[in-house]
């Protein structure tokens, strides 16, 4: 299509919202049914597809808990505020039922394959015909012994308040008469969350039982006298959302209220057994008070999140087989000498494969180092045993100058936050909560050094949290440097979050929310002028999520003046492809695999056949949504040294580019299509799995050490 005919047949503004943006809540679920179908691959070693099931069903119930509650409280007050692609709210909570019903019955027939195949490998999961007598008594005797002292039966009557049934709490209901008098009964047993939700049965052969299910068997034992005419179990979700009051005077005080209010928020999902018994479904929907909740008949496995425990059955031959990530080779060449390295170089380290435990030592030794005088660190999710809050603590008894700043913000981890932050300062450690109505979400820790009779300045930016489990589990890019420009511009942004002193004069980063998003745009805009001038133009991105209208009419311009655009979006995309002169030039792709793609990058051609040299390259800690670039503290980070540059350019965003095995395609009506591996299938965790880490590849990319990549269909060569 020439220039012409492109502005002609291009025009934004002529086209409905509809068919310029997909809706956030609903490309979310499609994003996990590409989860879910990591469950039905056959390739796949079987507990892992299970891994992959239950993966589903923790993303579902956050989804719940978050996004729907949020559009249910929206209803609820009126707010009639249009979603991108123009919906209200209620057309919203409309299409969003009527898919995670679809998406829950999936969930159900996955379970049925997976439980069958399952059986024929000697793990039995709630498979009533293999419990046999010793069984029996086993599980008879763990009743007693475990359970009946734990748990409680209440009576559901007008001399009984109706128990609290807490957030993602599990329980049953019993339908009973009494023998003595005849008299109708219903009681309630809410399952402790402190309970496993299956127990195992000793033995060779693995058989598993749901707690409920356990409770259920043994309900005579638990109501003598009483003769039991139904049960059933059911599942409670609430609203989970966390709303920072700007006026609130003390953050701490604040959350320590508001996690507390959050275990008590309103239903959003029921989740019950499809033969629930139907006098106590009646009581139980009278009781919650349901009328803007949804209720899910679950004719199979309730709460498919709890699967993760089967994972743990000790069967190697059904799981991935074990990786152990690399330690990076240019810290070892100077015998583990972070700083020594770091000072010699800059270096990009690739998580998972390259191991996390770099970063860790970075602080670590920071704390052994007499002539470290200050750390300052910023701190999102850092999880439950989290060695770099030691290193903190142990740098702060050292007498070092250490400041952290710990976001109580991060959904789900607000309470773990509380705990890190008392235990960091009690050690010494100076804690800032940074905003009260901005996140601080960068990945950034900073060390300053006296080295002769000045100090210098070592900077860690990363994609990803501090995190020990994700760490193994997401990919991400932790970029090291001793360029004295970019400690300047760590101490500006910390004295941002710590200060409220705005950043002004930055040198080399772009920081959210006050110019990344400007500066995505002038390099969007540069390519648009490249491309009309008739110079190479081309965008890469490798993202999270891509939302934000402003940054996707940017990219819609660009498709306008014929760039090409290559995104690899994992989860949420409200941009639309295949649009006539608008965005036949963008191509969208999610990868869903063994790992989770986390790192964010932008990569744009600069005037120069992609992948250039001269290609100017990013990384940061945002995606591209409105929250990260109008209401987050985020950094991204300029790659100008020119191995770390081709490195994360032609290894890691082109082997993204390259994957087959993982990738879906986005098609122009919103579905996504897996991608055809063809005769020589590339699988890019399996390329980085296998090959030399990053940090040791400068010089074996140049002696062809490595398999070098070619952005052409056959991925390596």
């Amino acid at each position: 299509m020439n220039e012409l005919t492109r502005s002609e047949a291009a025009s934004l503004d002529a086209l409905p919202a509809q068919e310029l943006y997909t809706n956030r809540e609903l490309s979310w679920l499609d994003f996990n049914r590409r989860v879910l179908a990591e469950a039905k691959r056959a390739d796949y070693p079987l507990l892992e597809r299970v891994r992959f099931l239950s993966i589903s069903g923790h993303n579902l119930d956050e989804f719940m808990m978050i996004r729907v509650a949020g559009l249910v409280g929206q209803v609820q007050r009126g707010i009639s505020k249009l979603s991108i692609d123009g919906r209200t709210p209620s057309q919203q909570l409309a299409a969003i039922r009527e898919a995670t019903e679809e998406l829950e019955s999936e969930q159900q027939v996955v379970w049925r394959e997976l439980h069958a195949l399952l059986a024929e490998e000697r793990i039995h999961v709630a498979d009533e015909g293999k419990i046999d007598h010793a069984a029996r008594v086993w599980l008879r005797e763990y009743f007693q012994e475990h359970l009946l002292p734990v748990i409680t039966p209440q009576a559901i009557d007008p001399g009984h308040p109706f128990p609290f049934v807490a957030n993602q709490g599990l329980g049953v209901l019993f339908h009973l008469t009494r023998i003595s008098d005849g008299e109708d009964v219903v009681e309630m047993v809410l399952i402790p969350s402190a309970l496993p939700r299956f127990v195992r049965v000793p033995g060779g052969d693995a058989t598993y039982i749901s707690i409920e299910r356990l409770i259920c068997r043994f309900g005579e034992l638990l109501f003598p006298g009483f003769t039991i005419n139904g049960d059933g179990a059911f599942r409670v979700l609430r609203d989970s959302d966390i709303e920072v009051e700007e006026e609130a005077e003390d953050l701490v005080r604040f959350f320590r209220t508001a996690i507390q209010r959050r275990r008590r928020g309103k239903v959003i999902q029921l989740e019950i057994e499809e033969d629930f018994d139907a006098t106590a479904e009646a009581l139980l929907r009278e009781q919650l008070g349901l009328s803007d909740a949804q209720v899910i008949k679950t004719n199979g496995m309730i709460g498919v999140a709890g699967l993760d425990s089967i994972c743990s059955e000790e069967r190697p031959d059904l799981k991935f087989e074990p990786y152990t990530p690399r330690y990076p080779e240019r810290i070892m060449e100077h015998d583990g000498d972070c700083f020594a390295a770091i000072g010699e170089k800059d270096i990009v380290i690739h998580h998972p494969y390259e191991s996390f435990e770099v970063v860790v030592d970075f602080i670590r030794q920071a704390a052994a180092d007499p002539d470290v005088v200050a750390i300052k660190q910023t701190l999102y999710r850092a999880g439950k045993q989290s060695s770099i809050i030691a290193a903190l603590i142990a740098a702060a008894e050292a007498g070092k100058a250490v400041t952290a700043v710990v976001e109580l913000k991060a959904r789900f981890d607000e309470e773990q936050n509380l705990l890190w932050a008392n235990q960091l300062e009690r050690a010494g450690v100076q804690v800032i909560y940074g905003f009260v109505d901005w996140k601080t979400h960068a990945k950034v820790s900073m060390v300053v050094r006296r080295e002769g009779t000045k100090y210098r300045t070592y900077c860690h930016f990363g994609t990803g949290n501090y995190h020990p489990v994700t760490t193994r589990i997401y990919t991400d890019l932790s970029f090291f440097t001793a360029d004295p420009r970019f400690g300047r511009d760590a101490a500006k942004l910390f004295n941002f979050v710590t200060g409220y002193v705005e950043p002004h004069g930055l040198e080399q980063l772009v920081v959210s929310p006050i110019d990344m998003r400007d500066e995505l745009y002038r390099n969007i805009d540069r390519e648009i002028s490249n491309q009309q001038a008739g110079r190479p133009s081309a965008i890469w991105a490798k993202l999270n999520s891509l939302t934000d209208k402003g940054v996707i009419d940017k990219l819609y311009e660009a498709g306008q003046a014929g760039v090409p655009v290559q995104l690899v979006v994992r989860g949420i995309c409200c941009l639309k492809t295949g649009i006539p002169g608008i965005s036949d030039t963008i191509e969208v792709k999610s990868i869903i695999g063994r790992f989770l793609e986390h790192s964010r990058i932008w990569a744009f051609a600069n005037g120069y056949a992609m992948p250039s040299p001269r290609a100017r390259v990013f990384i940061t800690s945002a995606d591209a949504m409105s929250r990260n670039l109008d209401r987050r503290v985020e950094a991204m980070v300029p790659i100008r040294n020119r191995t770390v540059h081709d490195q994360i350019l032609q290894q890691v965003l082109l082997a993204n580019l390259l994957d087959t095995d993982q990738s879906w395609f986005l098609q122009p009506d919103g579905s996504y299509l897996r991608a055809e591996t063809g005769e020589r299938p590339f699988n890019l965790h399996r390329y980085f799995m296998t090959n030399p880490s990053l940090s040791g590849r400068g010089q074996a990319l140049v002696e062809d050490a490595v398999p070098r990549l070619a952005l052409r269909k056959g991925a390596a060569v």
